[in-house]
């Protein structure tokens, strides 16, 4: 079953609608989240607070705090992602603890973006220098760094240096980085290429025929003795024959056409010249140096700071998306993404938490000026005013998050679907530590070794969250006590019967205790439902 989700705004925390998004079903994320630059910028980019959920703490936008970070953010990161959690605690250790506050805040959200995307899928993450070579890390973990595909760098301003009466000890900051990311190797991409500017006209295109029609002689009209023997194209013309076995680039019949239109140039003793016309010329290929497109200005300006132009948003939308493709943006800010999207013929999603989101997408599908906007901003946030305005488009508008409809798979395989892991109960990394040892007492589930202190056992999975059942979760029905030794062996895709195995064949097994996983499985299942009982939460406990 498809969702009903396209050409929609989500007036909610972002993270909210991204679990709500079906997995593999976006064709491309395109979004600039907040920069982490401490700055207050209020009214301006909404508020988040490192917890399970936003609230008005007195967080100021775009900052973080280390102590806001809720525990189970990290415990479910170190838990599921290790390589991610090392960034994390990196970021802490090289930059600063908030720093790493708003990786996290980040990073819960590219998980989910991760999964969100479809195999064929891009994303396009705009940042600043504050942190850009921390979410870099951060992406390398989520997306793999095999799916890298490129460090873009914007432009955005030439050599311009802030008025003050102090000396500059550092460079001015001029350019933003866009991190692109692919799901996998199958990724849409598209070439996209620029024109000429006149200068580079005429440097590449040096020549001019009778016609005033620019050339240039670049393209040989031999093959180069390097492309081995051609017989099929080893033909004499105008008594003109390549020495070498390589051949002519082109048929006989080709070459002269060429010639009776006047496109080869014949030197009496030397090899003749190809012309090749500056109107025939697709473009100069865009790399990742993106020189080419200015700051928002005139007509385009919403009066939001943070506001990034049209044009570099449908430049991304068209390298790595099609037409009827849909397109995600989770924060969507003053719309740019979104309007980009419409123009180019692509279904979008867009997540904005600011009551007046609806406003800016209406105001630049209508065209309204600047001026004009000024005079409306009382109805920035006036429900009727914007149902009414919203009539002429096809856009819906939700303050609830979508519910997936991708038969999204159970916590763990012997739990049934009604059975509710939700994050009221579930237990911290210390609590289960401490019960499955009071229960089960201080040993090895991977081997017989019995500990002489309960530091000695790590806890991980029976069944690991990235392994090939995808059932690994992070509660306590699915949790292990395991020795060093035996928690480095297992990794992140063994299961613990899989270690046992491999323990066994091995001769790590000695005499001792070696703790039963169906007796574990059984108290643990009954564990919880106490704890759900206990909660007096109104679940069918019948069904349990």
């Amino acid at each position: 079953m498809t969702q009903d989700v396209a050409n929609t705004l989500y007036e909610l925390d972002n993270l909210e609608v991204l679990r709500g998004i079906n997995t593999n079903s976006i064709d491309l994320i395109a979004t600039d989240p907040p920069f982490n630059t401490k700055r207050n910028r209020s009214d301006t980019a909404g508020f988040y607070v490192d917890n399970w959920k936003y609230g008005d703490t007195g967080i100021l936008p775009d900052q973080w705090k280390w102590n806001e970070v809720h525990p189970k953010w990290l415990e479910s990161i170190q838990d599921g992602h290790p390589e991610l959690y090392q960034v994390i605690e990196a970021t802490r250790v090289c930059h600063h603890e908030d720093t790493a506050a708003f990786l996290c805040f980040l990073s819960v959200r590219l998980l989910e973006m991760h999964r969100v995307l479809k195999n064929t899928g891009a994303i396009y993450l705009h940042c600043d220098h504050t942190a850009n070579a921390y979410i870099r890390m951060c992406m390398d973990a989520i997306f793999g760094k095999n799916n890298f595909r490129n460090e873009i760098i914007w432009e955005r301003a030439s050599g311009r240096a802030k008025g003050s009466q102090h000396p500059s000890k550092s460079l001015g900051q001029d350019t933003d980085t866009i991190f692109y990311y692919s799901k996998s190797k199958s990724a849409t991409h598209h070439a996209i290429t620029r024109p000429l500017t006149k200068e580079e006209m005429e440097e590449k295109f040096p020549n001019s025929d009778e016609k005033g029609r620019r050339y240039n002689t670049e393209v040989p009209i031999f093959c180069s003795p390097s492309m081995g023997e051609r017989p099929n194209l080893c033909y004499e013309y105008k008594g003109v024959r390549n020495p070498h076995p390589s051949g002519w680039r082109v048929s006989r019949d080709k070459l002269r056409a060429m010639d009776e239109a006047g496109d080869i140039i014949w030197r009496e003793g030397k090899s003749p010249l190809r012309k090749s016309y500056a109107d025939n010329y697709e473009g100069k290929p865009i790399g990742t140096l993106w020189t080419d497109i200015s700051i928002a200005a005139g007509k385009e300006r919403t009066g939001s700071p943070d506001q990034k132009p049209l044009a570099l948003y449908k430049r991304i939308i068209e390298v790595s998306s099609n037409e009827g493709d849909l397109v995600l943006d989770p924060f969507c800010g003053c719309a740019t993404t979104i309007i980009a999207a419409k123009e180019l013929n692509r279904r979008w999603i867009g997540i904005d938490r600011r009551p007046d989101a609806r406003y800016h997408i209406i105001t630049r599908l209508a065209g309204i000026s600047k001026a004009e906007r000024k005079r409306l901003e009382k109805y920035a946030t006036n429900k009727a005013w914007l149902d009414k305005q919203m009539q002429p488009y096809e856009i819906h508008y939700r303050t609830e998050p979508p519910v997936r409809t991708d038969n999204q798979t159970t916590a763990a395989a012997n739990l049934p679907s009604v059975f509710p892991i939700t994050e009221e109960f579930q237990m911290t990394r210390a609590e289960i530590h401490k019960t499955l040892i009071n229960q089960f007492g201080p040993y090895c589930w991977g081997c017989t070794f019995k500990a002489p202190d309960p530091r000695y056992l790590e806890l991980d999975h029976i069944n690991p969250k990235s392994g090939k059942d995808d059932h690994g979760q992070h509660h306590i029905n699915n949790r292990a006590l395991l020795c060093k030794p035996c928690n480095l062996e297992k990794g992140n895709r063994m299961t613990l019967p899989e270690l046992r195995r491999v323990n066994k064949q091995r001769g790590y097994m000695k005499d001792g205790v070696l703790v039963d996983l169906n007796e574990v499985s059984k108290w643990t299942w009954q564990y919880l439902v106490r704890r759900i009982q206990e909660a007096a939460h109104p679940y069918n406990l019948n069904e349990i």
